[in-house]
């Protein structure tokens, strides 16, 4: 009954829906998700290349549209993450202590959408360097060591992690 009387308003008063993150001060932000999304991106990219000579069958395309929309995706990931650490975490302490971080944050930007548009493995690589950087000024500014080491799954590439 109470769902039929909000679709009926929802028809009358449009409500758009809406997300957030994080424009409540929760204070929990991350790099590991664009850490993560970058690795990603860097096995789409490894994938599509092992496939591109393959043969062309309606089962190959399949693949090769899938690897491609993930890649899309996992870009976006990078970019939203990163946007959200920089535009509400940092703030001028931070741009003060590391004078790089809008660069930084633009070139990662820039490497992201090259890594979409382009199945560019170096710009992956290129993009993974920036955003690791990005994470070991991240967990400095919050007082946390870092280290770095090969993830332990495809692409096996380095990675900052923070010691806990």
């Amino acid at each position: 009954m109470l769902n039929k009387i909000i679709n009926s308003l929802e028809n009358i008063i449009p409500v758009e829906e809406t997300q957030a993150h994080c424009d409540i001060p929760c204070k929990i932000y991350d790099p590991a998700p664009a850490q993560l999304a970058t690795l990603s991106l860097i096995r789409m990219v490894d994938l599509i290349e092992e496939f591109q000579d393959k043969e062309k069958t309606i089962g190959w395309h399949n693949k090769m549209n899938r690897f491609i929309s993930e890649k899309e995706r996992q870009g976006f990931i990078v970019k939203e993450e990163i946007r959200i650490i920089w535009g509400d975490f940092f703030k001028a302490p931070q741009f003060e202590k590391y004078p790089e971080l809008h660069e930084l944050s633009h070139s990662i930007m820039m490497l992201a959408s090259k890594s979409k548009q382009e199945v560019d493995k170096q710009a992956s690589l290129d993009l993974l360097a920036k955003v690791n950087r990005f994470a070991e000024i991240f967990w400095d500014l919050k007082g946390i060591k870092t280290k770095k080491a090969v993830c332990p799954y495809p692409p096996a590439q380095e990675v900052v992690y923070p010691v806990l």
